[in-house]
């Protein structure tokens, strides 16, 4: 058997040269992806000690991206991605609504499942009729109290589309309130905007955001049907880049995996790996993956951990990861 020689991470050095180029002045923008760029070269690693919807949320604003594990239920990890989406997004279409006999309880849940604090409350057409908010439903303290109760249904702040933000910040201002609906011409909702939301886009001007300005995620997924089960859920959650995350990329499964993604959205790009080769790297671009997600980890020691890889470890600490980079 011929063994070939060839260096692993720790006997690469790149050796620094001379430089007129300032830290300030610096562009560390790049694509993870044709269509992803992002601010900062930094993705967060899927693991369920790294990154979950607060992890993907600080690496967006950052100007990075999160990629939320998938030791979760399908449900579960679902969820976490509508967090960092709903999270700060300029305007949020197709906002999360009630109707007005809908109860306290109803409002409370979503509350909950969501991380928001106030409603837009519509008819059965979409039109406004109402708002709701975490005031309104503070002084109720019967769950069955109907939304038609507690929420405000006169002088409601509504800007018609299409929505300049400069002067959605100024009826804000002047109105001094945090929620702003946004209708097309005939009175049906189309979008929300916060207070927080401006206030985070000032904060964060760096931060990695999709077309309709909304924050940036990922999420891991696997091969078979059941990683197909749960690329659909995430692609109906709003991913913008699904991972599928495996130790070893260069096989069928992957590259089925990627085929059936591809397949699922026009605008979700797909990510696939591990691999250490050239001809696994062509292999999984020839099934359509947008990005390709190299390196493996070098260690004698291993643990296995939530996301079923192996993991590198040296005296405790963890080394880099065959499954997740």
């Amino acid at each position: 058997m011929e063994i070939r020689e060839a260096l692993t991470f720790d006997d690469v050095l790149l050796v620094p040269a001379a430089s007129s180029v300032l830290p300030s002045t610096a562009d560390t923008s790049t694509f993870v992806t044709r269509s992803i760029r992002m601010n900062i070269p930094l993705l967060s690693s899927a693991m369920d000690t790294v990154t979950e919807a607060q992890m993907a949320i600080a690496m967006a604003q950052a100007g990075g991206l999160g990629v939320i594990h998938r030791n979760l239920t399908v449900e579960e990890q679902a969820r976490e991605v509508r967090r960092v989406k709903r999270f700060e997004s300029g305007i949020v279409f197709n906002p999360i609504t009630l109707t007005a006999d809908q109860t306290l309880a109803d409002a409370k849940a979503l509350q909950e499942r969501y991380r928001v604090t106030g409603f837009p409350v519509v008819d059965e057409a979409g039109r406004v009729v109402g708002i709701v908010t975490n005031r309104d439903m503070r002084f109720a303290t019967d769950d069955k109290t109907p939304v038609r109760v507690m929420m405000t249904s006169d002088k409601l702040a509504v800007l018609t589309e299409p929505a300049d933000l400069d002067e959605a910040r100024s009826l804000m201002q002047a109105r001094r309130i945090e929620k702003l609906l946004v209708t097309d011409g005939k009175g049906k909702l189309t979008g929300l905007l916060t207070l927080k939301d401006s206030e985070q886009a000032v904060l964060n001007p760096q931060a990695c955001k999709d077309q309709l300005g909304r924050l940036r995620v990922a999420a891991a997924t696997t091969v078979g049907d059941a990683g197909f089960e749960r690329s659909q859920a995430l692609v109906d959650a709003g991913v913008d880049m699904i991972v599928i995350d495996t130790a070893h990329g260069h096989s069928e499964g992957v590259a089925i995996a990627v085929e059936r993604a591809k397949k699922l959205s026009n605008s979700v790009q797909v990510m696939a790996g591990n691999v250490a080769t050239g001809e696994a790297t062509r292999a999984l671009i020839g099934a359509g993956a947008d990005a390709v997600k190299v390196g493996i980890g070098p260690g004698s020691l291993y643990y296995t951990d939530g996301c079923g890889c192996r993991c590198a470890t040296v005296n405790g600490d963890y080394g880099l990861r065959s499954g997740s980079g």
